[in-house]
């Protein structure tokens, strides 16, 4: 959307984002401009969540990538997978996250990390004996905030995907299955 044809408030949203962390506007705030008060609060929940929680950004990183792969989501893969690399995360385990194999991680917090983040988005639940790891290694805030990054970064990944956003340029072909070619809608 060109910036002359926004109203005041996409405008208000979009000045918001580059003066954050950030230093951008987020791919999904493409979509979201369309309902302002939705792009405003989305973005500075993202905001939190990417930079200002317990976790440290290679785990808010790896949770992000397995959402990403979950959706296969290209352009939140394509971005999330350098953020990944940058944050510490082995090129092994994020090549296993993208060819759905269980990663080689080098603790428990990550491991934890992936675990939880496998079994929501695949089963929508926790088990005790999960949740319970959980907690021993991140508190309950981290657990919170884990569900929070998962939550977040499906409503991001569901925007990517449904209104194609950063394709063909971050096509994934890590992530391509022959019988669901990117950028080809269904009806």
């Amino acid at each position: 959307m060109p910036e002359a044809a926004m109203s005041p408030e996409q405008a208000m949203v979009c000045a918001e984002a580059r003066s954050g962390p950030r230093g951008k506007i987020p791919a999904p705030t493409i979509a979201w401009l369309r309902s302002p008060e939705l792009a405003r609060r989305a973005q500075k929940l993202g905001e939190l969540l990417r930079f200002d929680t317990s976790l440290e950004p290679h785990l808010t990183e790896l949770a992000i990538l397995v959402c990403g792969r979950h959706w296969t989501s290209h352009h939140e893969w394509t971005a999330h997978k350098a953020l990944g690399l940058k944050a510490g995360l082995e090129p092994e385990v994020i090549a296993d996250i993208a060819a759905r194999r269980v990663p080689r991680l080098r603790c428990e917090r990550q491991r934890v990390v992936h675990d939880v983040s496998l079994a929501l988005l695949t089963s929508g639940r926790i088990g005790a004996k999960l949740y319970e790891r959980g907690t021993a290694q991140l508190g309950e805030q981290g657990m919170v905030e884990l569900v929070g990054v998962l939550g977040y970064y499906c409503l991001v990944a569901l925007t990517l995907n449904a209104f194609e956003l950063g394709i063909p340029d971050s096509i994934a072909p890590e992530l391509e299955d022959p019988r669901f070619p990117a950028g080809a809608q269904t009806t």
